[in-house]
């Protein structure tokens, strides 16, 4: 196997890890309000609501300075060193990335980034995490 595909792999890998972090993002915070509904007290503990909270302050902090997520910098770095064009990958980068990247205005991923965090932290106060 040369070295080239070795990055491929581990850009693809990057890009799975990318796409993980935004899944707990969007469906932690579902989870959370699901949770509510139905009692769940796993929802309430604090490690996984202040982690939560965490992951979507880096993503605001990121697109309020107009910041490239590492993640995403990460990846291109390992598919211009395996003499990949950037975003035209493996079968796996093709349909991860068709996740994860949209073509829209920055300034829309602030607002909408911004208000999802709102969010978040209204439900750490309608659904309170149990004490550390």
């Amino acid at each position: 196997m040369d070295a080239s595909m070795l990055f491929l792999w581990a850009a693809d890998a990057i890009l799975l890890l990318h796409v993980l972090f935004v899944g707990f993002v969007v469906l932690g915070m579902l989870l959370v309000f699901i949770g509510k509904l139905r009692s769940w007290s796993w929802v309430r503990n604090p490690w996984f609501r202040l982690s939560h909270l965490i992951a979507i302050a880096i993503v605001v902090a990121q697109s309020w300075f107009g910041l490239i997520c590492p993640l995403t910098t990460i990846e291109m770095s390992l598919r211009t060193r395996a003499g990949d064009n950037v975003y035209s990958g493996s079968f796996i980068a093709h349909w991860l990335e068709s996740i994860l990247y949209y073509q829209l205005s920055p300034w829309i991923y602030v607002i909408c980034y911004t208000s999802f965090a709102i969010l978040v932290v209204v439900s750490w106060f309608w659904i309170r995490p149990r004490e550390f």
